[in-house]
């Protein structure tokens, strides 16, 4: 479920500028395009949205609020400032602190747009403000297994995006929405069979032209170039199986937006995905000392990641008193995080447990997959592993 509220929030919302082919003037005239195309604008937004994802929302909202002062009927500066309050929730989903302003937000930013499409019944980018809105209200539900609220919201998100669908050809600053539809059209039912009665309302997709066109944009694109990358490496090192194409693009990512925790770990899970083991060690020690001076942002999560590449390192190296330091690290971060589900967290109580094993220590070692056999569910690998080791070494 989370996947399909993920593209009919903030994607949609990028995705909105596929609304027309129509040349930027100055909003306000009688002819004038959407707001959203007006270039002075879009500049504006960028720069912004570039401090956001830099997690310098001090200086993002300042920018956000001046836009919402000139435009205050319009749903594009409330929706900045819950895309904002969005990457605080991203970083660690488990924290409900910013739900309701995330969601307060998004309330006023739909009131906004509803007010916009009455008043005009065509206007598509009102449609699209309210996908996007409602996507990622679902979104949030969804995480929250609101399951009723997420439904709603879903539903309404889809509507809105069937009444807003644009035109096939866009350059490649307004292909976005298009590309991720394409991509998700199709990988949605492969993955959730029982929404393919909703998206068989729509045109079908096409994966592999969906991939492409978000290689466009990528590479070619001013305006939506990041949000694209942020997409782009994500389906690489996921669904496409393509680690080193995930690792070029968050590398940039990192280093572009150096105090962005989310692109800071998902750098150092990619390092350590295709066995860059020194530069997975540094960047796991610059994690866990972030953390250690209470950067924003920095928190267990980022802590779980870095700690365990760092356990998995020392443990390859022969090194058992430093992994089982890292490996007890990543356990301190799963319980904070309320993570104790998650494979880092599973893969370190077996590691552990295996060292204690190796140790002679067999009632703690018992300790450690008990654990393992706890919080993970029957299928998954670790329970298994666990399992087979404790009937192999008579625990």
């Amino acid at each position: 479920m989370r996947h399909i509220f993920h593209v009919l929030g903030f994607f949609l919302f990028l995705g909105c500028l596929n609304v027309e082919k129509v040349q930027a003037q100055e909003p306000g005239t009688a002819n004038a395009p959407y707001l959203l195309l007006d270039k002075g604008l879009q500049y504006r937004i960028t720069k912004a949205i570039n401090s956001m994802y830099n997690f310098d929302f001090a200086t993002a909202e300042r920018d956000f609020t001046v836009i919402m002062y000139q435009y205050p009927d319009h749903p594009l500066p409330d929706f900045l400032m819950a895309l904002g309050y969005w990457w605080r929730i991203e970083i660690n989903v488990n924290n409900k602190r910013y739900d309701n302003i995330f969601i307060q937000y998004l309330d006023r930013a739909n009131a906004k747009a509803k007010k916009m499409l009455d008043q005009n019944p065509k206007n598509k980018e009102a449609a699209f403000f309210l996908a996007a809105g409602y996507g990622f209200q679902g979104r949030l539900y969804s995480e929250r297994k609101n399951w009723t609220k997420a439904t709603f919201a879903g539903n309404n998100a889809l509507d809105y995006m069937k009444m807003s669908k644009g035109e096939k050809e866009f350059n490649p600053e307004l292909l976005l929405g298009d590309a991720l539809f394409n991509y998700f059209s199709v990988w949605i039912p492969e993955n959730y069979p029982l929404l393919k009665p909703v998206l068989a309302l729509f045109p079908k997709g096409n994966k592999k032209l969906g991939l492409t066109q978000l290689e466009n944009v990528a590479s070619n694109a001013f305006y939506t170039r990041v949000e694209a990358q942020y997409f782009l490496f994500r389906l690489y090192g996921s669904e496409e199986k393509r680690p080193e194409d995930a690792l070029r693009i968050v590398e940039y990512l990192h280093e572009k937006f150096p105090s962005n925790p989310y692109f800071h770990r998902s750098y150092a899970r990619y390092l350590y995905t295709t066995g860059k083991w020194t530069q997975a060690m540094q960047e796991s020690f610059e994690i866990l000392a972030r953390i250690d001076q209470k950067l924003f942002g920095y928190e267990s999560t980022s802590g779980r990641y870095a700690a365990f590449y760092l356990g998995e390192y020392f443990y390859r190296v022969g090194n058992k008193v430093e992994a089982k330091k890292y490996y007890s690290k990543t356990i301190t971060f799963g319980e904070e995080s309320e993570s104790q589900e998650s494979g880092y967290y599973l893969y370190s109580l077996i590691s552990l447990g295996k060292i204690a094993t190796a140790e002679k220590n067999k009632p703690l070692a018992r300790t450690y997959f008990s654990a393992v056999k706890k919080f993970a569910k029957r299928k998954h690998p670790a329970h298994q592993e666990a399992r087979d080791f404790i009937k192999k070494n008579k625990l």
